[in-house]
């Protein structure tokens, strides 16, 4: 095999000239390259780090159709690495090693010395050994706190750099729909400015540190029926371009994300990956976006295999790569000998082929891959879990854990007889989320150890609280039985309080109770974890009711007999210490619901983000109401609501409007408080929520502080797709400002005045928000 040197800049390879714009450089590789030297830059190959530090070999032969060698798939240049570190534990500064031999060896074999752009997954964390496992996505939404987010999408970038990777398949911009799929942990909730603004900051966490942000799964993967994956989803179009396409538009517009994954649902009859109305005509045509398309992984070849509109690998490269996706992952099953074939018969036309190939080269540009100093040896020592990243994940923990209910059990009595029960007590696999590496990889290892110290509640407890803490499993997370029962009980007899620890363990396509491919038939605590909540309350003995889960459960049966309910959705490595303290007293309970908890199994699916039918009326005799309303979250220390006040009484509907709210804090603790500002309106052209979230705030107050919350909206923030195109209508409206979606403070009329008015992509997004000093004058 030839060797082709890195040669600098100059006139012969312009596209190594870094004063030249990326297109320009771009645009002159492309004209030098061979039909099969564009293809191999739109596949990707599935790789597993060596553990000796040798090169990188094809790895999950059984997921990928007729995988070559890696020195076969080299030959012509290859588009990316898919997961080096995550598909087995290999210590990460051997996989660095192995990861940058390899490269230079991508680099040899082609004529251009062109490397591979190297993905890992990084929803809850660099997805691999040894590295940081940070709070799932629906644990964000449960801390209300972009900010943090940021700050953790930051630090997993430079993980990620630190390694030689240069993408993430992160975030999830997913609504929920339903509580009973599974990928509900990967979603920051059901609102989609909430998710918006949560994912909007973990994009500028990440791009801000030279990573690609991956947005997926684009669009409407999570309305799929009846909460089964992959099932079709029965949407209009007012409900993909009002509940599933905001967040996607913030995270483009305000976090800068350069690349974005189709979803497997077809949506309406047409799959992602074939949705050329979506993919070019709306995304880049419409919405300007410039970056890669990716395919989520075998998405090309589920047109014949699963969704069965296309006859052949062909027929499935031609219609995906027509419908604008750039780049297949995770294999060659399609976009190799396939659409090579389908390319010099004439049946896809080589300016399709050409379009995508600019677009992954300009990006390879835009990361230095294609720079004449460029060096794939990794940047500095491998360290994933450093103090600051056990830090923030431990401060996002505390951030999310959600107080539901409380007769004053808690915080736990100093010196109290505390009994810790349940099957995820002990578990420190109940912290972490199905895309955490110990749960996604680590289960086909079941004797390597998890890299990483994830203590349990039951061990954080008694670090944390001074009294006898005494233990029993009692049941499985999911399995029939219900022998341990009784040792539980007798061990809840004997303590002044029982913390009975229920919910999920994480896994993947049936592996577990919570995850992708693991939908609930209904939402009743899975296995005999419902009984088991029963007998611990019979002792008579003051019950709190942690729930560790990935979704939301129906808690209605056990709400009244219940000391305390507190809910936690996978909180990460940090989350046992995060919940001992939370149940102790030594933190302040501040998580806000991201997703209601309903009352009842079988009520779903809905959310709060229903009109007045999806609500509770009396055409039916079932009351979807929610046990626990989206935004509902309690305290041990609450700041006081004052005055709540909007600067005007008329909005035109090309104008703005200042709505404010004064806080005071008269305990001796800090208190945190998450103020939300919901829109409601009637006579609108079409029906509307009863109440949507246009604003929210949190607001840290120190003991004895005020506070004044503001919120500055554009009247672009009341729009919402009409009967033929997104309005603003002018009418009366009120904005209500709220500690839940069902816990209103002040109701404020007020009047959209002037034209009705049509808004598009360029449309205001976001409201801006301040903190003052309360006695600040509004100006």
């Amino acid at each position: 095999m030839t060797s082709h040197l890195i040669t600098p800049a100059g006139s012969s390879e312009p596209w190594r000239d870094a004063s030249l714009p990326a297109s320009a450089r771009a645009g002159a590789l492309l004209a030098e390259m061979t039909l099969q030297e564009k293809l191999s830059q739109l596949v990707g190959l599935w790789v597993g780090a060596d553990a000796s530090g040798g090169e990188v070999a094809p790895n999950m032969a059984t997921m990928t159709k007729d995988a070559p060698s890696f020195a076969e798939a080299i030959v012509d240049g290859l588009g990316q690495l898919t997961r080096p570190f995550g598909t087995g534990p290999v210590d990460p500064v051997v996989g660095a090693r192995s990861l940058a031999r390899s490269q230079r060896s991508i680099m040899a074999a082609n004529r251009f010395g062109i490397p591979a752009q190297v993905h890992e997954e990084c929803l809850a964390g660099f997805a691999a050994w040894k590295a940081t496992a940070y709070p799932v996505p629906l644990a964000w939404g449960a801390s209300w706190n972009p900010e943090l987010v940021q700050v953790m999408a930051e630090e997993i970038a430079r993980s990620l750099r630190s390694v030689g990777v240069h993408q993430g398949l992160a975030p999830v911009l997913d609504v929920v729909r339903d509580y009973r799929w599974g990928r509900c942990e990967e979603t920051a909730g059901e609102d989609p400015l909430l998710i918006g603004s949560l994912t909007s900051a973990y994009v500028r966490g990440l791009e801000g540190e030279g990573v690609v942000a991956t947005l997926k799964h684009f669009a409407g993967y999570s309305g799929s029926r009846a909460g089964r994956n992959h099932a079709p989803v029965s949407a209009g179009w007012r409900e993909v371009a009002d509940v599933y396409l905001p967040p996607f538009e913030m995270a483009l517009r305000l976090g800068g994300a350069r690349s974005v994954m189709n979803s497997y649902a077809e949506v309406d009859g047409v799959p992602g990956a074939a949705d050329e109305a979506r993919l070019t005509g709306l995304l880049r045509e419409t919405w300007d976006f410039a970056g890669v398309v990716v395919a989520d992984y075998f998405a090309i070849a589920f047109l014949r295999s699963m969704h069965e509109i296309a006859d052949t690998d062909a027929d499935a490269a031609r219609l995906a790569l027509t419908a604008g996706i750039d780049v297949e992952l995770p294999s060659v099953a399609t976009f190799g000998a396939p659409l090579l074939e389908a390319v010099t018969s004439g049946r896809v036309p080589e300016h399709l082929v050409d379009r995508a190939v600019l677009r992954v080269l300009t990006q390879k540009i835009e990361l230095g891959l294609l720079d004449a100093d460029y060096d794939p040896e990794p940047s500095g020592p491998a360290d994933l879990d450093t103090p600051q990243q056990r830090g923030t994940a431990l401060a996002l923990a505390r951030e999310s854990v959600v107080l539901l209910a409380n007769d004053g059990v808690l915080p736990l009595a100093p010196g109290a007889r505390v009994a810790v029960v349940g099957p995820l007590a002990d578990d420190p696999y109940a912290m972490l989320g199905c895309y955490s590496f110990p749960a996604h990889v680590l289960a086909h290892h079941p004797d390597h150890e998890l890299g990483i110290e994830v203590p349990s509640v039951l061990a954080q407890l008694r670090l944390h609280h001074d009294g006898p803490v005494t233990h029993a499993v009692g049941c499985d997370v999911r399995e029939p039985g219900t022998a341990g029962i009784a040792e539980a009980v007798e061990v809840a007899r004997s303590a002044d309080v029982a913390v009975v620890v229920v919910g999920d363990r994480a896994g993947l396509f049936g592996r577990g109770t919570s995850g992708e491919g693991c939908d609930a038939p209904d939402l009743s605590l899975p296995g005999e974890q419902d009984e088991l909540v029963r007998q611990v309350m019979a002792t008579g003995t003051p019950v709190v009711v942690l729930v560790v889960s990935g979704r939301p459960y129906a808690l209605g049966e056990h709400a009244e007999g219940a000391a305390a309910l507190v809910q936690a959705f996978f909180p990460g490595q940090a989350g046992g210490q995060a919940l001992a303290e939370v149940l102790t007293g030594q933190v302040n309970p501040s998580g806000r619901l991201p997703v209601g908890v309903p009352r009842d199994p079988g009520s779903q699916p809905g959310t709060y983000l229903t009109p007045p039918l999806g609500a509770r009326n009396g055409v039916t005799n079932l009351d979807p109401t929610p046990l626990y309303p989206f935004g509902h979250g309690l305290a041990y220390h609450r700041a006081s609501w004052g005055s709540a006040v909007v600067g005007q009484d008329e909005w035109g509907t090309d104008g703005e409007v200042v709505v404010s709210l004064d806080l005071a804090n008269e305990s001796e603790a800090e208190a945190a408080e998450v103020v939300q500002l919901y829109l409601h309106r009637t006579g609108t052209q079409v029906t509307r929520p009863v109440r949507q979230l246009i604003a929210f705030h949190r607001v840290v107050l120190p003991p004895g502080s005020t506070r004044q919350v503001r919120f500055r909206l554009h009247a672009d923030l009341t729009s919402f797709s009409g009967l033929r195109t997104r309005v603003v209508e002018p009418g009366d409206v009120e904005l209500l400002v709220a500690r839940s979606s069902a816990d209103v403070h002040a109701t404020l009329p007020i009047t959209l005045t002037g034209e009705l008015r049509e808004v598009g992509a360029d449309r205001v997004l976001l409201a801006e928000t301040s903190e003052h000093a309360a006695l600040e004058v509004v100006r």
